[in-house]
């Protein structure tokens, strides 16, 4: 674990909050035109961020990039961001649009078949749309008040509270205060960019966290039979779905990505560098094998694209390549994608 200047561990943190440390060395950075990399090690953020960049003449050394062009990049990873969540938008709209149209042709068939006694309380939709953060806000509150088992949620691209599909405030400790469990996903990013843990260490129950390198769209489970999903990128229009078939697969496929993922809270397991590769370049390694693009790959694991370059500068240092091609083959040869291979990880289940 890295230390901040010998007061304590490093913080994450995001680009808008820069800890003491990183504004300390990346403003002697820009006076002196570079930094040791070991000087780095104490500041992480800013090499995750593209404040500072290896010097491909002397890798021993780190080289400030403009402020400028720092802002240019942080911004257009913000506009990446968005452009990915239009075209989660429209899968999402598109996988789902066959059950929209039978829930609407069955709709007056229900209508049709209720019982007359206006007292009786009626059944919600098998998949409603809801328009709106109020609606929302509101089914969100009945399903968190007829929970009394567990929540399943995954949140991609970031921290999030399992409430931001509506404006409602927090209400974790109100349901672990009954005996409910929390069970929530995060991409391996996560780990760097925001403080979670603080949140979590917040809480009195049964809180688990764990992170994976690509984790599925946005997503809540109460109880395994009523589901979230957000049906586009603004949180105004949401999905809730009881269809026991549907909710039922989307909590298999959460439990088998929770048995992939590795703990992070309120028991992380170690992730350290192995053959001198970290378990988040095993994962770009990966998927340049599978020919992604620089951008690709930052899309698939929720980084920029700044910071992928300079994971994978540091994986032709460390397997001695000179070129992309060449690259892939070392990488293929180098054991480090089979399991127990340098740098893969140790996962605890």
């Amino acid at each position: 674990m890295s230390v901040a200047g010998g007061g304590g561990p490093h913080r994450p943190h995001g680009a808008d909050a820069p800890c003491a440390a990183g504004a300390a060395l990346y403003g002697r950075a820009l006076s002196e035109g570079r930094v040791r990399a070991r000087e780095a090690e104490d500041a992480p953020c800013l090499v995750d961020f593209g404040l500072l960049h290896p010097d491909l003449d002397d890798m021993a050394w780190l080289l400030p990039s403009a402020p400028s062009h720092a802002l240019l990049r942080l911004l257009r990873g913000i506009e990446e961001d968005v452009a990915h969540e239009r075209r989660r938008e429209a899968e999402l709209t598109a996988a789902l649009k066959p059950f929209l149209a039978l829930a609407r042709q069955a709709a007056p068939r229900a209508a049709a078949a209720a019982p007359p006694d206006g007292d009786a309380a009626p059944r919600p939709p098998a998949i409603a749309v809801l328009r709106g953060l109020p609606r929302i806000s509101d089914a969100i509150c009945e399903a968190v008040a007829a929970c009394s088992d567990e929540v399943l949620t995954v949140q991609p691209g970031g921290f999030h509270r399992i409430w931001d599909l509506g404006p409602a405030p927090p209400r974790e400790q109100p349901l672990l205060s009954r005996g409910c469990r929390m069970r929530t996903l995060y991409q391996h990013t996560t780990r760097h960019a925001f403080p979670l843990i603080a949140h979590f260490e917040r809480l009195d129950g049964d809180v688990e966290v764990r992170t994976l390198s690509e984790v599925t769209a946005q997503l809540v489970v109460f109880d395994r039979t009523v589901a979230f999903l957000p049906a586009d990128r603004d949180c105004a229009l949401a999905l809730e779905i009881r269809v026991p078939a549907l909710v039922g697969c989307l909590a298999t496929l959460f439990d088998r990505l929770w048995q992939l993922a590795t703990p992070l809270f309120p028991h992380p397991a170690p992730q350290p560098a192995r053959g001198g590769v970290t378990a988040r370049q095993r994962a770009i390694a990966e998927l340049l094998t599978e020919g992604l693009t620089d951008a690709d790959i930052a899309e698939r694991l929720g980084m920029n694209v700044r910071t992928v370059r300079v994971h994978i500068a540091k994986l032709a240092q460390v397997l001695g390549s000179t070129g992309r091609t060449q690259l892939g083959y070392l990488i293929g040869q180098s054991g480090l994608l089979s399991p127990g291979g340098p740098g893969g990880p140790e996962r605890t289940r």
